[in-house]
This record gives structure tokens, sequence and C-alpha cells, in this order.
């Protein structure tokens, strides 16, 4: 059996997805879909508001036949770093090519992959304090490349590109259009397709559209966004308050990516904001997107330091949360020629501080004080048939 492979984080799963799904397959012409999907904390440096075994139940009863996670060192991360983290996954269970939502389907992204691929590591020769990275990425890309990358899933293709590129064996690239939503629209729009940003303010109640919920997403997804506890940066406000007044300054300039002094800055407006979007106005410079400050903040909130970032970068692992009967055949046609570990168990071993799962059940337990379920001990992965 030949494998498609989809990068997702399903936040929540949505129509949208379902035409993803069905393309995937179509396009490949694979018979089994492989997804990795974030975990309980998502690239852009939030909280999912469903968890993951919620997400990835609702994967394999759409279509997923093999779903795995993506680490939090990865799944919290830029765009290149998440991309690579992926795309390594999707290597190692030996998938013969990746479908991707884009804006754009006219960019050659195996060829750009391949230019992109030769070039060194560009965080290190963007500099201007007056610019974002990601406005000085762009510019890059318009000088050397004559593209303008000005959406979110263009940029993220070209991570994929770069990432896979970089592979012993590359997969081959299959982009896709966005259909009907853009990523970051706010509001639904009349269709049976919406952003996942507009389908989580109306279930958060962040919005008066008329348009029902029901018209937009599955009707498992609409069970779980009406019956389920929805997590968002309000529930874990407290708790970063709490960190930044409560960690010496020293000790909270340790903070992975906390970098140019921010740490001075978190202590300095902390005490005169009550909320989390309030917190981000007060830390927002010409410097640093706001993707990049909520990042931060989750590496606060959770205390994540470099060495638990750089362990899984040099570890990894094959995190296993569930599968279909023809992903389990798929498993196990692959199984012996699998180069990382397979984690299908998460044991007091694996899941101590110092384990190869130790920062995600670290990560993980401060999500389920508020979720109210366990999200990695006594969890086996998930079977559909």
């Amino acid at each position: 059996m030949r494998a498609v492979g989809l990068v997702v984080e399903y936040n929540p799963l949505h129509n949208g997805h379902l035409y993803h799904l069905q393309a995937a397959r179509q396009l490949s012409g694979a018979e089994v879909v492989v997804a990795v999907m974030s975990g309980n904390f998502l690239q852009r440096g939030e909280p999912a508001i469903l968890d993951k075994w919620t997400r990835a139940q609702a994967a394999l009863a759409h279509g997923v036949d093999l779903i795995v996670e993506l680490p939090f060192a990865n799944a919290v991360a830029p765009a290149d770093r998440f991309a690579s983290g992926a795309l390594n996954l999707l290597a190692t269970l030996q998938c013969d090519s990746l479908v991707f939502g884009t804006e754009n389907t006219t960019i050659d992204y195996q060829s750009v992959g391949r230019q992109l691929a030769t070039l060194p590591d560009l965080h290190e020769y963007f500099r201007d304090y007056q610019q974002t990275y990601a406005t000085q990425l762009n510019h890059f890309y318009q000088e050397t490349l004559h593209l303008n990358i000005d959406a979110p899933n263009q940029l993220l293709g070209l991570s994929y590109a770069t990432a896979n590129a970089r592979l012993k064996r590359p997969l081959r690239l299959l982009p896709l259009a966005r259909k009907n939503a853009q990523y970051q629209d706010q509001e639904l729009n009349g269709s049976t397709i919406a952003s996942a940003t507009a389908i989580r303010r109306l279930a958060l109640g962040q919005t008066t559209a008329e348009q029902s919920l029901a018209a937009v997403v599955p009707a498992d997804i609409f069970q779980a966004l009406q019956q389920q506890k929805l997590l968002t940066w309000a529930d874990f406000f407290p708790y970063l308050r709490y960190r930044i007044l409560s960690t010496p300054l020293a000790e909270l300039g340790q903070i992975y990516q906390m970098t140019e002094g921010l740490e001075h800055r978190f202590h300095s407006v902390i005490k005169q904001v009550n909320d989390f979007p309030s917190l981000l106005r007060a830390l927002k410079t010409k410097r640093y997107t706001y993707t990049r400050l909520q990042r931060l903040c989750l590496y606060v909130l959770l205390n994540i330091r470099e060495p638990a970032i750089r362990q899984v970068e040099q570890q990894p692992y094959v995190h296993l949360l569930g599968f279909s009967q023809r992903g389990q055949a798929y498993l196990h046609q692959i199984k012996e020629q699998l180069d990382l570990p397979l984690i299908a168990r998460v044991s007091q071993k694996i899941g101590h501080e110092q384990g190869l799962l130790g920062l995600e059940v670290r990560v993980d337990d401060i999500y389920a004080q508020l979720n109210g379920h366990e999200q990695n001990f006594n969890r086996p992965p998930l079977r559909v048939k």
C-alpha cells in the first residue's frame, strides 16, 4: 500500500478539512492517509480548543487511516521548524506524497524547495530590529525568488518544500487550492466551508453570525463543541500571570526564545494588564509579531527551556494516536523499516522528565488540569473499523 501524508491541527476539524482529505486520496492515488497532528498546543502559540484525543478520533472517523502526534518542540515553532518536524515524521512513515493547502498552487514547490534547501539558516541573517522576521523573510523571497508571500499557507507551503528537499527521499508535493474560506477569515461566509478561526469564534460565542455551526462542521465535532469545555488563552492567562509575577528576572531570562531582554518587558507590563489580549498588546513592538509573542507566552507558561527542545530534536520518536483497520495493516507493512522508536503507550519510564515523552507529558499535564482528562498515561491508540 502507498500512503499520502497530511500535516494538520484540526482546531477543530471542519468541512474544509473533509474536502482536503477527499482531495488527498484523489490527487495522490494512495490507499492510505497518514496524518501528523499537533498535540494540545498549536503552532501559533495557543491551546487547542479540543484535546488531541478528541481531534484524533474525529480524524479517524472521517478518513484518516493512521494518525501520529507532532511533538510540542515542533508543533509550537516557526514555520520552518514546524515543517521540518512534520516532514521527517511523514518520511519515517514512508509516505510517498504530501498534499497541503495553499493560496497559490502555481508555485513549483518541488523546484523552489530545492533552491531554498541550499541556503543557510535565514534566522541568522535577518537582524533589522525595526521589522519582524516574517517581513524580512517576505522581502527575501521577493528579491531572490520573485515571489510575494503574503498569505500564511504560502509561507508554510514553502517551508514544507524546503524541509522536503532536505530529506533523503523527498516526497511528491501536491498543493491544493484553499476552497471558499481563507485561513484568517473572522466570520462565516454563508458557505458550508469556513475557516477554523471563524468556527472557533462562533463556538466560543465571540460572534453573532446567524449561520449555524452545524452547517460547517461534521456532526460529531458539532456535538463535541457543544458538550466539551473549550479551552483558550483566557483559561490559561491566570496561570501565565502567576508564572511571570513569581519568577525571578534572571530565571525568566532562561526561558526558551526569551531573547534581547524581553524578560524585562514581561516583568514591567504584567501588573498593568488583566487579560491575555492586553498582555500581547503591551508586549508588541515592530520587532515581534503577535504569533512570536504568543509562542513565547506559551514557553513561559509551560516553563520551557532550550535543553528540553533540543532533546526532542536529538531523540525524535513516533507517538501513535490511532489507526483504522487499513492504517493498522499499513503500520504492520512498514514497522520493520522504521528508524525511529514507535510509541503506542506512554509508560512511566518514557513519560519521566528525562524520557522520550518527558516534555510532552509535562505540557499535557497543564492542559489536563483544565480539560479534566488524562492526556498520556493509560491512553492506548484509538482504533476505528
